[in-house]
């Protein structure tokens, strides 16, 4: 049932619970890689596809996917994504530089203002695509914001960033890490490092996740969304049916939990990771461990997108309500 305070049922958090929700995505993984490999993360379609909708697509705006060598699409689409990250990358490694975010201290109105609204992709797009009303609620949610807050909460997440680097990351060891407490990020769900509305869960992974790839997953709504599809749907022995979903029987209304701890979402990345990195092994390709949570995003976006007509479906009254998890 939503509530705007919505936790996660205690179960959750047990190790019992975590251990089936990661046999269920090692299950359910073999499937999507294949589908990912094939259309190249969803970038073009096979000739069966072609055939099976009886050459009704539209040719001049689609490539049809020749048999090709796995490993070959594996490092296309890795290339693909690190130079799509890459692309405004800079922007946010210019933000959340700490001398420039120390420099702000003096006008952080400014910050607010001109630097997160107007120099930060993923807020600029939010605030300045007019098209879609879910959108006004953070549109609002932004303007009434404290700009001493956000700044604030911007330079904990780089201060957490830099400390879990120099002191928690460690790359020999990090492809062991099997548990919450051995991935470390559980601060990151204490409020110290969120602007309720504003720089939740979604936006604050994003900039975790452009500061360094390496260490900090992406918590998107695709992300949020694939999970629910990796794990079939299945609750685990919660109550309030999937720990991914938001649901508000009463008003017929289904979203993913944009409240959803990043300190779990984070192990279950870990764990797409980890299966990546396999795959990658069987077909001789070198993923570079520097990207390592782009090409795990990459595949959860697809996850999401090869379901995206159900997700509309689910989500139609939140975005006439004006719900939405950009900032949360």
């Amino acid at each position: 049932m939503y509530h705007p305070n919505w936790d996660l049922e205690p179960i959750c958090y047990e190790s019992d619970h975590i251990d089936s929700v990661l046999g269920e995505i090692r299950a359910s993984f073999p499937p999507y890689f294949e589908r990912f490999l094939e259309t190249e993360a969803g970038a073009r379609v096979t000739k069966e596809d072609f055939a099976a909708a009886g050459g009704l697509f539209k040719v001049a705006s689609i490539t049809v996917a020749k048999k090709s060598n796995e490993g070959e699409l594996f490092s296309a689409i890795m290339s693909d994504s690190v130079r799509e990250f890459e692309s405004d990358r800079s922007s946010y490694l210019r933000i959340l530089d700490p001398e420039a975010l120390e420099e702000h201290q003096d006008d952080p109105k400014n910050f607010k203002g001109s630097v997160l609204r107007n120099q930060c992709p993923i807020i600029r797009h939010t605030l300045q695509n007019k098209d879609m009303k879910e959108l006004d609620k953070y549109r609002a949610e932004f303007n009434n914001s404290d700009p001493q807050e956000l700044l604030t909460v911007t330079r904990n997440l780089t201060q957490f960033a830099m400390q879990y680097l120099r002191d928690s990351y460690d790359e020999k060891t990090y492809d062991d890490h099997s548990s919450v407490e051995q991935m470390g990020l559980s601060a990151l769900d204490e409020e110290e490092y969120s602007v309720y509305g504003v720089i939740g869960g979604g936006i604050k992974s994003h900039f975790l996740y452009k500061f360094d790839p390496a260490v900090f997953p992406n918590r998107s709504r695709a992300a949020i969304w694939a999970l629910w599809y990796l794990t079939k749907k299945k609750t685990f022995g919660c109550t309030q049916d999937s720990e991914f979903l938001m649901i508000d029987l009463d008003k017929s209304r289904t979203q993913q939990n944009y409240f959803y701890p990043y300190r779990l979402f984070s192990l279950y990345a870990h764990e797409i990771w980890l299966l990546m990195k396999s795959e990658a092994g069987s077909h001789d390709v070198a993923l570079d461990h520097r990207y390592r949570y782009v090409i795990v995003d990459a595949f959860l976006t697809f996850v999401a997108d090869q379901h995206l007509a159900e997700i509309e479906e689910l989500s139609k009254v939140f975005r006439e309500d004006g719900y939405t998890g950009y900032g949360s």
